[in-house]
Order: structure tokens, then C-alpha cells, then sequence
């Protein structure tokens, strides 16, 4: 059953801008392979070589991992658009919740590892990430709440 609430434009908008950036930056991570690296030094040593001087066999392992995690981030902001442009915007009950816990089952176990190992950075780009998506869905929230109970 459809909401019979009309959603403001600007969130469905804001939402499909997010998950395009997120389709986007997994996309950098895998066609940008050199570059996704000197910027994750940068961020992390605020180096951009330092990642470069750990050999050539762990920055090839480096780039792997940043290559299966950007397909995986690609595929996720690809299916978050889709999911938004279609079961959002027409109101769908279930969809908002589908999307806060998808969002928070990736939020809660890459932040809670990053702080864990020290890798404080990373959590701060989860929370930039986190954030593009807070702030429509929690604007949202009331088009969805009847459904919700």
C-alpha cells in the first residue's frame, strides 16, 4: 500500500544526489586506482605517498581491497538511486526503513573497526557519508511514520 502523503522534491533530489556520490566515489575507487590510494594516505598519514613506500605487494593488495570495496560502494549507490526514484518516491512504507538499516548495517561496523584500529579518519568520512543521508531521511521520517508502528 502506497502513503497517501506527496514527499517534498528536494529530499527525493538530495537522496538520489547521495547515492549517486556514493555510486561515484566506489567508482573512483576502482578506475582510480593510484590516485584512491595516495588520497587514502593523505587522509590517513597526511602523506599522499606513504602508502606507496609499504612495497609493491601490499599497495598491489591495497588497491585490490579498495577495488572490491569501491565495486561493492558502486553496486550499493546504484540500488540505493533505484530504490529512491522508484519505492521512495511513490511512498512505499517498508522503504524508508529499508534504507536506515541498510545505511546504519554499514555505518555501525566500518565506523566501530576504524576507531578500533586507530584509523580514527575513516570514521570522520563515515560520518560526512552518514550525514548526506541523515538529513533527508530524518526529514522524511513523518511521510513514513503512520507506517512505521
Amino acid at each position: 500500500m502506497e502513503n497517501n502523503y506527496r514527499l517534498p522534491s528536494i529530499w527525493i533530489v538530495w537522496l538520489s544526489v547521495a547515492s549517486l556520490g556514493v555510486s561515484f566515489f566506489g567508482l573512483f575507487l576502482v578506475l582510480a586506482p593510484t590516485l584512491s590510494t595516495n588520497s587514502f594516505s593523505l587522509l590517513v598519514y597526511a602523506e599522499p605517498d606513504r602508502i606507496s613506500r609499504f612495497g609493491t605487494e601490499a599497495v598491489n593488495y591495497i588497491q585490490l581491497t579498495h577495488a572490491v570495496m569501491g565495486a561493492v560502494m558502486f553496486g550499493w549507490g546504484v540500488m540505493m538511486l533505484l530504490i529512491v526514484r522508484t519505492l521512495f518516491l511513490r511512498g512505499l512504507p517498508e522503504v524508508w526503513s529499508i534504507l536506515v538499516v541498510s545505511l546504519i548495517s554499514w555505518f555501525v561496523p566500518d565506523t566501530t573497526f576504524s576507531l578500533w584500529s586507530g584509523f580514527w579518519q575513516n570514521a570522520v568520512l563515515n560520518l560526512l557519508f552518514m550525514a548526506l543521508f541523515f538529513v533527508p531521511l530524518a526529514a522524511t521520517r513523518p511521510f513514513f511514520k503512520p507506517a512505521l508502528k
